[in-house]
């Protein structure tokens, strides 16, 4: 791990700063660091994907534990300064890359990486991650939803960020990402972050924040994309009545003919707003929308 001196020389030496458009926050605080990564519980048979890998600080601890570490930087710079510093690693792979090939898709060749590394390696797959805030949303909502998927996340991101993956419905944070973890696992916030572990400093808080997947709650849903089409449906509309936002439906929820029938089998009154309805609510929503009698 390197302290904020020595980041501060690699990124000197390049003749670079901190890419502010990029929004570049190198995490400073080695005692976090650490933090992060005890978390995780590293096994020597699970699989890293670390997103926004900036000089490789944290990805050299990663490395010492991980049986394969994929790292994503999209920054051509401070990935050439990773790729030097971490010359000498085994069971590494460094993309030089935007993590997400659009809104709803991991690049391909990341995840192309990912399922190399599955055949593998037993253990599991692991996100952990100082994650880069303009994808940090995105990122951990496609590795709930696949097809590429992680069992476990151990990030950083803006505190805001981390307030909306644990909010509650009726909340003003509550929303897509809230519901598609609570759906799929247990969220909790394991520290809150100052600008000053930072550097350079953001002008918000930060936290440290885990997900671990509950294969129970997954096993409820039996079509993961629908699902998800479900609550971007009605979320996306999150004032309207759940009855208006069907007239708003595309896709194969265009195609469903009674949504009347689906409200009535599982107890939820059409008038309410989505950002009143729980998980377990949308869970139940999409279960029904995918049983063939309510299709066209």
């Amino acid at each position: 791990m390197q302290t904020k001196q020595q980041i501060r020389q690699l990124l000197l030496s390049a003749g670079i700063s901190p890419n502010k458009r990029l929004g570049q926050h190198f995490l400073i605080d080695l005692n976090l660091m650490r933090l992060l990564v005890d978390s995780a519980s590293i096994q020597e048979d699970d699989i890293v994907l670390e997103v926004g890998c900036g000089t490789g600080s944290l990805t050299e601890a990663l490395l010492a534990r991980a049986g394969r570490t994929i790292a994503v930087e999209l920054d051509r710079n401070l990935a050439e300064i990773a790729r030097k510093q971490l010359a000498q690693a085994k069971g590494f792979d460094l993309f030089n890359a935007d993590i997400l090939e659009s809104k709803n898709r991991i690049n391909p060749a990341v995840a192309g990486a990912l399922a190399r590394a599955r055949e593998k390696h037993a253990g599991r797959v692991l996100l952990v991650a100082n994650l880069p805030y303009n994808v940090a949303s995105p990122v951990m909502m496609n590795l709930v939803t696949g097809p590429t998927t992680a069992d476990r996340m151990y990030v950083t991101v803006q505190k805001e960020v981390a307030d909306r993956m644990a909010a509650r419905p009726g909340t003003g944070d509550y929303g897509i990402l809230s519901i598609l973890l609570d759906a799929t696992g247990d969220v909790k916030t394991m520290r809150t972050l100052k600008p000053t572990v930072f550097w350079p400093q953001p002008q918000v808080d930060s936290a440290m924040v885990s997900f671990v997947r509950n294969g129970a709650k997954c096993s409820r849903i039996t079509k993961m994309g629908l699902f998800s089409k479900t609550v971007h449906l009605f979320m996306g509309h999150r004032r309207k009545t759940l009855a208006a936002c069907c007239k708003l439906a595309g896709g194969e929820l265009a195609r469903i003919a009674d949504w009347p029938d689906i409200f009535e089998q599982c107890r939820i009154d059409p008038t309410q707003r989505p950002e009143k309805l729980g998980a377990d609510d949308y869970v139940a929503i999409a279960e029904c929308a995918a049983k063939s009698q309510f299709l066209c």
